[in-house]
């Protein structure tokens, strides 16, 4: 059926529905019948594929090659303890990646769409993918369309299609029945799954879903994007393949040397697949990946949604947030406290959305015409369980509703015919009534835009020309109301000629001031704590507000953004500047008031110039474009619209300013464990290569077998490196400079210190093996070696902990998952010599004063790392302090 082609009574009976919708009973009946409203997705990978997919590894190529041939050569244990390290790996990575897998399942059902539908003949938010044929759905500006759907009611409705049909202009929608055939861009009375609404509202009753709509027909187009490589994990994949370049080169001529020094083929053979295997960080970018992953998972904690795995990495160098004023750093609990009417100003008491309140000092027809124009040119709708629409304009109902005025029933005498709706450039919402056979517009919008249209004032009952001193005078009043960090809205209306041709240049002139409406949306309590703390941490704060200038500094003031002498700039004062002006104002002022869109994206432009890291805040449909030039677009999870939170690269779950700097500080505590997890392992395999390359050097015996140099990177220290990811933030993170966005993973000084840690791993490894008499006592020597380089490694991981911060400043016991997986790791070692096990690993058992040996010449390394930051911190003040 082309229901484009039939008028709306038809469509409403073909799907048995009507205006008040579908019963709940009735809508879960056709959802089993239809199914949910979503796109098949391509076949997830599944537990088996993830597990078959940790031996699709070049590594672990080598490893079975190794295996076969000590098969054909009989050399059964080492082959069986390899195949048991090989599949000890692959169940480890699994469980890693597995985790990682539903960690990011999990965050895309927070991401799921929503509708407003009538059910019962009330509104109310289901998930996108419960609609069913015949829903009556609600559309707002900046939502994404949940399903296909015939139009039954539009006020200025317009669509943006090109996700479907490619048109990159704006689609302007009716309700009136289409004749003939039409293609999918030519049906205006339709609006389809996957595109988005970029202005006005309406009506319309779905009509297919799933993967019958157009974009279910195409299903393609809607398969999610592999999720590209960041930065961090293209640089170490980089750095990785230069460094297996060069251990295998190493390997090469360990295996040749150990020939020439007259050990066994098939001895130094093994040897130098296992010094490969182990010192190759091939798995370093997927490390990344996974740490990143749970990272997000931690983050959403903080009610921070990242739908990007970048903008993680990202977070840590952000040195500069802009952000909006309105529920982001304020409350978003509009409550109206002043009117302004008759000349005179009337208080108004009560708090938040609740009814309760009276005006004081004042009588009814103070009051009233102004209550009856912001109830009416208002599409918020308050019932006894929820609140739909916009906080400005619930507030202004609220209001209305403590004079026993509602907008229900002064549509009674009152129906609205039209509407003008809001945009950011004129700053205005206009209305259009009929009562007693005549059409009033009634108008609402910012002070000084409303004045300007206007050329009569209302007083006393009475309609007054309006000269130059009066409109002079009401501004300041205006001016008054928001010093007082009142966020003020102007009323107006006009009784406008027969015939005249709605158009906001015909409607939104000539018209009739009423009055101002103040209303208090008051600071969050904790924004002004995380203001300081952004200015600890380096970050720059921006507020970008569309309120007046007096409104926005009073604000400023409040939360300690701003002084009562720093300057507040508009979008007026910054129109005409040259771009070298205006880069200069953007340099020294952090308040900006009545800013568009457009300006957002100039502001953003300006920083990034000269080299800043932008956070921008957005809820509009208008804001994404800015929120796509940040580096970080941060969209409203309460008040955002669909268009917003598509563009952006992290979705704020609770609106408030204070998440935005949590998810700074927790951004930076990520990006430090993978720096410790990727310095703990590349200067443990350091120590490793230096052990075996220096010992076949100087002539020495192998002072590791292949299997011990398995065991130690596959088993021993993979848990300790694994914990690391998980390490508490460390003590004063918020107190350091952002980090560089351009800087290296490893600065001079760490690649230095894991320089030297691999020199006294190997110089303490080859003294305890040279000390028992590797030339007589081989196993027992070997054993020493194996046992040192294992627990050289756990005081290793500890030095890991921070780049200038003592252990014991941090808490030896802070991380309780690495202080057990040392402790595996340890019993582990233990296990491997002191158990039946030994046999299998060619060991020997170690007294009591030979644990001491390994555990005094292990901690040296510990020693070694506490020492220089007991050195630098002499020099240079310690963080945290």
């Amino acid at each position: 059926m082309d229901y484009y082609n039939y008028p709306v009574n038809k469509i409403l009976s073909e799907f048995k529905t009507s205006s008040k919708g579908l019963s709940q009973q009735e809508a879960e009946k056709r959802l089993e019948k239809y199914g949910l409203n979503e796109i098949k997705e391509e076949k997830k990978i599944s537990p088996f594929q993830i597990f078959f997919n940790q031996f699709k590894s070049p590594l672990i190529y080598i490893l079975l090659f190794a295996i076969i041939i000590t098969l054909l050569i009989g050399e059964y244990t080492d082959s069986a303890i390899i195949s048991i390290i090989v599949i000890v790996n692959a169940v480890l990575g699994f469980a890693q990646e597995y985790k990682a897998e539903k960690s990011i399942e999990a965050l895309k059902k927070l991401t799921s769409l929503k509708a407003t539908v009538v059910r019962d003949g009330k509104k109310q938010r289901i998930l996108a993918k419960e609609l069913v044929p015949g829903d009556i759905i609600i559309l707002e500006e900046g939502e994404k369309i949940p399903a296909d759907a015939r139009l039954i009611e539009v006020i200025s409705l317009e669509t943006h299609e090109s996700a479907l049909t490619g048109e990159s202009t704006p689609v302007a929608k009716e309700i009136n029945p289409l004749k003939e055939k039409k293609s999918v861009a030519e049906q205006s009375n339709m609006i389809f799954s996957g595109t988005v609404i970029t202005k006005g509202r309406g009506k319309a009753i779905v009509v297919r879903t799933g993967m019958g709509t157009e974009i279910g027909k195409i299903a393609e187009m809607m398969q999610s994007e592999k999720e590209k490589q960041t930065p961090l994990q293209l640089t170490l994949a980089k750095f990785g393949k230069l460094l297996g370049i060069a251990i295998i080169v190493i390997s090469i001529i360990v295996f040749l040397t150990g020939l020439l020094r007259g050990n066994e083929i098939v001895e130094m053979f093994i040897a130098a697949i296992a010094l490969a295997v182990a010192a190759i960080p091939e798995g370093l970018p997927a490390v990344v990946t996974i740490t990143l992953a749970l990272g997000v998972t931690r983050l959403v904690k903080k009610n921070a949604l990242v739908r990007k795995l970048h903008s993680v990495e990202t977070l840590g160098s952000t040195n500069v947030i802009c952000t909006d004023k309105t529920g982001t750093l304020t409350k978003d609990e509009m409550t109206v406290k002043e009117l302004f009417i008759n000349n005179k100003l009337i208080k108004v008491t009560g708090q938040g959305y609740s009814r309760k309140g009276i005006f004081l000092d004042s009588k009814p027809d103070d009051y009233e015409l102004l209550l009856k124009v912001s109830a009416l040119c208002n599409n918020a709708t308050i019932n006894h369980k929820e609140i739909f629409g916009d906080p400005t304009e619930t507030a202004l109902l609220v209001c209305a509703a403590k004079a026993n005025l509602f907008r229900e029933e002064l549509e009674q005498d009152f129906p609205r015919i039209h509407e003008l709706p809001f945009d950011s450039e004129r700053k205005m919402m206009t209305t259009i009534h009929k009562n007693k056979g005549k059409e009033i517009a009634f108008v609402k919008g910012g002070p000084k835009q409303v004045i300007d249209n206007c050329s009569f004032y209302y007083k006393d009952g009475k309609i007054i020309r309006l000269t130059k001193s009066k409109k002079e005078e009401f501004l300041e009043k205006n001016r008054e109301m928001a010093s007082k960090a009142l966020r003020v809205l102007a009323m107006a209306f006009r009784e406008l000629p027969e015939k005249i041709k709605y158009s906001t240049e015909n409607i939104e002139k000539n018209l009739v001031f009423v009055g101002f409406t103040g209303m208090i949306d008051p600071p969050r309590a904790e924004v002004k704590d995380a203001i300081e703390l952004c200015r600890k941490a380096g970050i720059r704060v921006i507020m970008l507000t569309g309120d007046q200038r007096t409104t926005a500094k009073a604000i400023g003031i409040q939360i300690g953004l701003t002084n009562k002498d720093d300057k507040v700039i508009t979008g007026m004062d910054i129109m005409d500047l040259s771009n070298k002006e205006f880069d200069n104002v953007v340099r020294e002022v952090n308040v900006f008031a009545r800013i568009s869109p457009k300006d957002k994206i100039r502001i953003v432009d300006s920083l990034k110039k000269y080299g800043n890291v932008v956070a921008m805040t957005g809820d509009g449909v208008n804001d994404a474009p800015a929120l796509k030039k940040a580096d970080i677009g941060i969209a409203m999870g309460i008040t955002g619209t669909d268009v917003s939170k598509e563009a952006s690269d992290m979705i704020l779950l609770d609106d408030n300013f204070a998440s935005i700097v949590n998810t700074i500080k927790e951004g930076r505590g990520i990006y430090d464990n993978i720096k410790k997890f990727v310095e703990y392992l590349l200067s443990s395999n350091l120590g490793e290569i230096l052990v075996i390359f220096v010992a076949m050097l100087i002539g020495m015996p192998l002072p590791l077998i292949a299997i011990y140099i398995l065991w130690i990177n596959l088993a021993t220290d993979g848990l300790p490196a694994l914990a690391l990811s998980v390490d508490p933030i460390e003590l004063g993170i918020m107190e350091r400079k952002p980090r560089k966005k351009d800087s290296k993973i490893f600065s001079k000084n760490i690649i230095l210190r894991m320089i030297a840690v691999g020199i006294i791993m190997c110089i303490g490894t080859l003294a305890l093996f040279k000390l028992y008499d590797p030339v007589n006592n081989l196993v027992y020597a070997q054993t020493m070696a194996f046992s040192t380089l294992m627990m050289f490694q756990m005081f290793n991981v500890l030095n890991c902990r921070s780049e200038k911060n003592s252990i014991f400043k941090i808490g030896v016991f802070s991380n309780k998952y690495l202080i057990g997986a040392i402790t595996i790791s340890i019993l582990l070692q233990i296990a491997v010599i002191h158990t039946p096990l030994a046999i299998f690993f060619k060991t020997t058992p170690l007294s009591l004063i030979d644990w001491v040996y390994v555990v005094l010449m292990s901690s040296t390394v510990l020693i070694f790392g506490e020492t220089i930051k007991l050195i630098r911190n002499k020099i240079k003040k310690p963080i945290g302090d």
